[in-house]
């Protein structure tokens, strides 16, 4: 991000006004139609990550850091399946809920590893880095310096997805733009797709899927690179 305050706006809101919103579109409560338009398009992003992970086989074992977890959506079912979870999220309150959804889900099993932490300081090294629908809240001069931190703490594979640049999503974003509400505490950025994959070409990655996320108000482009030697 690129000041100080706007990566404090951003922690404000998920840990006030945010954190309730995403919290409901998120559970299994009742929402409005956009909500729940939301949710469902969330958790599409969702099932085709782990989709894919399960057409790779057993990765029980492995490391995986779930970078901007939100409460735990990805994370916990990771956990499930045997797999340890390195979660964080800017957000305090969201990983206090992330937690407490774990402890409810998994039990005394192995839960994710969760702290409060934002992208530019997680360190480590880990089979898997996963990363989903954060990058919007990065412009594009600070979206190469981010995926090239994220990228480095991967051994084999990178999964991110993104509000993808295109002329009707950006014309949807404007219109947005003229009603004011507490949704619209934080800014999104939108992405184009060749950028994203120059990125990570340039660091010597390939390419292996991609899919999209399309839903009435929800829409995520979702990529999976690998190391050529992975």
């Amino acid at each position: 991000m690129p000041t100080t305050n706007d990566k404090a706006v951003v922690q404000d809101y998920f840990n006030t006004v945010g954190f309730d919103r995403w919290r409901r579109i998120y559970g299994d409560g009742d929402v409005n139609k956009v909500q729940k338009d939301i949710r469902v398009g969330h958790q599409q992003t969702v099932d085709t990550v782990l989709s894919w992970l399960k057409a790779d086989g057993d990765l029980s074992g492995q490391s995986f850091c779930d970078a901007g977890c939100g409460v735990g959506s990805l994370s916990i079912p990771l956990a499930e399946k045997g797999i340890q979870v390195s979660a964080s999220d800017i957000s305090k309150k969201m990983v206090e809920e992330a937690q407490t959804r774990a402890q409810q889900i998994l039990g005394q099993g192995q839960n994710p590893n969760f702290s409060v932490q934002d992208l530019e300081t997680l360190s480590g090294s880990y089979d898997t880095v996963i990363c989903l629908d954060v990058l919007i809240h990065y412009p594009d001069q600070k979206v190469p310096e981010m995926i090239n931190h994220l990228a480095s703490l991967a051994n084999s594979r990178l999964i991110l997805s993104f509000a993808p640049w295109t002329i009707g999503y950006m014309l949807l974003k404007k219109i947005g733009s003229f009603f004011p509400g507490p949704s619209k505490t934080t800014r999104a950025y939108l992405h184009r797709d060749f950028d994203i994959c120059d990125i990570l070409r340039s660091q010597g990655w390939t390419i292996e899927r991609k899919a999209m996320t399309k839903t009435s108000f929800y829409f995520s482009r979702l990529i999976e690179a690998k190391r050529p030697e992975a």
